[in-house]
């Protein structure tokens, strides 16, 4: 299935405290639980005005889907082509 890397322009996400965190992670667990076992979120990284999330889904418009019912933004969806790391190099 594939995966996707969405943008979120959060302006202040760095400086969101642990209860904010939980919250919006308990409202994405919620939205998923509705959508179904076919879109999953992998993790999450929380920049100074940004969250950077992980899922594998379908398809870009079921991840738009999530961010619309779950009420954040999805600034920018990318497919994930391929993967690599230190051992690509080898």
């Amino acid at each position: 299935m594939p995966k996707y890397v969405i943008e979120r322009e959060i302006p202040g996400a760095g400086k969101l405290s642990s209860t904010e965190l939980q919250g919006i992670s308990a409202k994405s667990c919620g939205v998923l639980r509705d959508l179904g076992p076919s879109i999953q979120w992998v993790e999450s990284y929380v920049t100074d005005n940004k969250i950077y999330c992980v899922y594998i889904a379908p398809n870009e418009a079921m991840v738009r889907e999530h961010a619309r019912q779950g009420g954040f933004p999805a600034n920018a969806v990318s497919q994930v082509r391929t993967t690599i790391d230190p051992t690509t190099a080898e």
